[in-house]
């Protein structure tokens, strides 16, 4: 899950409200962002922040306000990284732990961050366990009704997969069973900075494509902010068994690998994946 994850953020970061760059669309490499100095193969902040999340799940830490905070600022600390909002980016520069971002930090958000992050949370073995624990970690920084519900419908998404249960055609009644939102409703274009809209246009994606190849260059087509789009849909779709896992093996070989890159990320991911219920 957070492999896949990284990588569609990584591939979507080149595209990132960046319309003219979708004529490169396919899937042959990671591109440069004509207006940001990230390099191409790097992942972002919905990376970071799901590292962030899975760690503390691994951890088998207390599911706390604080715990997860300090998580936050410990992922951007140890390798601070551009990709995050320019707002964000700063608070993070400039506080010290996770006491200081819950006293500093304005949580009235509604926009894709609670939703970027929220994947890893779907190992938990109900729904009911899964949207308690995205609606606390949501609340940290998006406490909004749309924040909190695209938080919460993101983790139900690899939820639904992970425990396979129904088929693709139908994650959005299963969706709507439990958040409020048209999760059903097709997502028809550009895909701006509202979580919901981002969620929205993941689940469209998931549910009309077989591969993951497909799916990837699905989310990206949409435009917009289409590396967090990709970042959630890849995640679910990863552990769909009606999604064809043919992402191309150039994307894994060039996807950074630093201290926190590929090979950290494949081992949190064995050890995240290796909580998930047996029921």
């Amino acid at each position: 899950m957070l492999l896949e994850l990284a990588i569609a953020d990584a591939y979507g970061a080149g595209f990132e409200y960046a319309d003219e760059m979708i004529v490169a669309n396919d899937l042959s490499r990671y591109v440069q962002h004509p207006r940001h100095r990230l390099i191409p193969g790097s992942y972002t902040d919905d990376t970071q922040m799901s590292i962030a999340i899975a760690e503390v799940i691994v951890a088998q830490a207390p599911w706390t306000p604080e715990v997860l905070a300090e998580s936050f600022v410990k992922a951007f600390k140890r390798d601070p990284r551009e990709g995050y909002a320019g707002s964000f980016y700063h608070f993070l520069v400039n506080i010290r732990d996770g006491v200081e971002f819950l006293a500093k930090i304005r949580p009235d958000s509604d926009k894709s961050g609670a939703a970027m992050r929220a994947a890893p949370i779907g190992i938990y073995s109900t729904p009911e366990q899964v949207i308690e624990a995205a609606t606390i970690q949501a609340a940290i920084t998006h406490n909004t009704p749309d924040g909190i519900n695209a938080a919460v419908a993101a983790a139900l998404m690899s939820h639904y997969f992970i425990y396979r249960l129904g088929p693709k055609r139908k994650l959005g009644q299963f969706l709507e069973s439990y958040v409020s939102g048209e999760w059903s409703k097709p997502w028809p274009g550009k895909v701006k900075s509202k979580g919901w809209m981002s969620v929205r246009a993941a689940i469209t994606a998931v549910m009309r494509n077989d591969s993951m190849s497909a799916l990837l260059q699905d989310c990206i087509a949409f435009t917009g902010d289409v590396d967090t789009v990709a970042a959630i849909a890849l995640a679910a779709g990863s552990c769909s068994h009606e999604i064809s896992q043919d992402i191309p093996s150039h994307l894994f070989t060039a996807l950074e690998n630093g201290t926190y890159g590929k090979d950290y990320i494949i081992e949190l991911d064995k050890q995240l994946m290796s909580l998930v219920s047996k029921k």
